[in-house]
């Protein structure tokens, strides 16, 4: 499965959650994740997506090992079944 797709399944379960998942671009800071969602309950949560072979980038790990040294939540998916269980986890925090 193509990421892109993985992607697109991830913004519908979490729109169906009643949150936004939006496209995360940060000109001039290579590495961060490719989503970042809203939840109703104000959780904010980075994403990143990878298709089933896809590997992180070395600037990738580094800029999650910093998010999560902030302790922002940090996930990375690659794959229709990891993306439904972070949905059931995050529908449990609702």
């Amino acid at each position: 499965m193509r990421e892109s797709q993985i992607e697109n399944y991830l913004k519908r379960e979490i729109e169906k959650l009643g949150g936004l998942c939006y496209k995360f671009v940060s000109p001039g800071n290579k590495g961060v994740p490719d989503r970042l969602i809203i939840l109703p309950n104000g959780q904010v949560i980075f994403a990143e997506l990878k298709n089933e072979t896809g590997k992180l980038s070395p600037i990738q790990v580094k800029t999650i090992e910093t998010l999560k040294g902030l302790k922002c939540r940090v996930f990375c998916l690659n794959s229709k079944p990891s993306v439904d269980k972070l949905i059931v986890e995050l529908r449990d925090e609702l």
